[in-house]
């Protein structure tokens, strides 16, 4: 059997196979929407707080008044105590809390220190760290305030009360998350862990259905029938990646800095390499429900070791030093830094080398794998 007929042979099994074609064609049209669809509406504003004013002066209704003007904040209500302020907020009425104590307005002019005490459901972190800014902001506001009219009242000019309140001011410029958001460094990286899984799972899928049984693939060498498969998983995922990483980085706003051609140079030994494993990964199951299982239960731990959900430092070595076994992560660290940070192609080169490396193990895998299974 030829080679090009061979690899027409396994494109015709692999699109004719309903598991197959639902995981690669369907699989990656559906994540594409389903991953980066929590993050489209990334930044919560607006949070409804309810505030337990126990000072009732003119100062802390000034104060509720700005946290309700907030873009982060809206207040729905004002509480009796602190226990109906956190029964609002366990029933979902509400996702915070600000507590103004006695004597606010008081100790604020007599210069002595208020402790303004916020609280919320820190479950859903993006909105409980949008109340807590929200309050802080506020709370610093309402000192300032007080400092300014105090400043005045003592005869200096409203210039110097400015500049004395004011002495810095910082002007804050994302380099490489311009919306702050998870989007920009999420979506990247999940894409591309899309692409390496559902590749491994439609090659061990494809596998698994057909060591032991009498078929093409037994009329074609061990290298032949290696080349052929990763030939066709190679030009099919090609095309899935140009959707990825070109059409939905812009599709969602993802920050886009690397060099088309350096980023097409990385993206080809991710591909080949992760196409190699595949045809190794196959070779460890008779059973086609094996690898999708398997592969899913991996998913999220490669996700965090690959660096950019949770930081490496907060991992155990000996867990990052086994995930350097796996194609996606070397694979996700170098593009985000290529693509998303606009690194220099020398400082992503070690990652690329690392891929090649990891094809030719996995080559060596795949070789004693396809032959063993050929010859049973």
């Amino acid at each position: 059997m030829d080679f090009w007929s061979l690899m027409w042979a396994d494109f015709k099994a692999i699109v004719t196979d309903k598991a197959i074609a639902i995981t690669l064609f369907g699989g990656v049209l559906f994540y594409s929407v389903l991953y980066p669809l929590p993050y489209l509406h990334e930044v919560p504003t607006k949070q409804q707080i309810v505030v337990v004013d126990g000072d009732h002066s003119s100062l802390s209704r000034q104060l509720i008044r700005h946290a309700d003007a907030s873009p982060k904040l809206a207040v729905v209500g004002e509480l009796a105590n602190i226990s109906q302020a956190e029964t609002w907020v366990a029933s979902g009425k509400a996702h915070g809390y600000l507590v103004i104590p006695e004597g606010f307005r008081r100790d604020l002019i007599r210069q002595r220190g208020v402790t303004l005490a916020y609280g919320g459901d820190a479950n859903y972190f993006l909105i409980y760290s949008a109340v807590v800014e929200g309050l802080m902001s506020v709370g610093i506001d309402a000192g300032r305030y007080v400092q300014f009219n105090g400043l005045l009242a003592r005869g200096c000019s409203a210039k110097q009360v400015k500049h004395d309140l004011e002495p810095i001011k910082l002007n804050s410029v994302p380099a490489f998350n311009p919306s702050l958001g998870y989007t920009p460094y999420v979506v990247p990286g999940v894409l591309l862990l899309v692409l390496h899984q559902t590749l491994l799972i439609g090659a061990g899928i494809l596998g698994a259905g057909q060591w032991g049984r009498e078929g093409y693939w037994q009329r074609a060498s061990t290298m032949q029938l290696i080349f052929a498969r990763v030939s066709v998983f190679s030009i099919i995922y090609s095309l899935f990646t140009c959707f990825y990483v070109g059409f939905c980085n812009y599709w969602y706003g993802v920050s886009v800095q690397g060099i088309l051609s350096q980023v097409v140079l990385f993206l080809v030994p991710f591909i080949l390499c992760t196409a190699v494993a595949g045809v190794a990964f196959s070779c460890l199951f008779t059973r086609r429900d094996l690898p999708t299982q398997v592969l899913l239960l991996i998913s999220m731990p490669i996700l965090f070791v690959s660096g950019f959900i949770w930081p490496l430092e907060l991992i155990p070595a000996a867990l990052i030093w086994l995930a350097q076994a796996v194609p996606a992560v070397p694979a996700i660290q170098g593009m985000l830094q290529l693509n998303q940070m606009g690194a220099s192609w020398v400082g992503v080169v070690g990652f690329w080398w690392h891929l090649w490396a990891l094809a030719l193990v996995y080559l060596l895998l795949a070789y004693l794998g396809v032959r063993y299974r050929l010859n049973r």
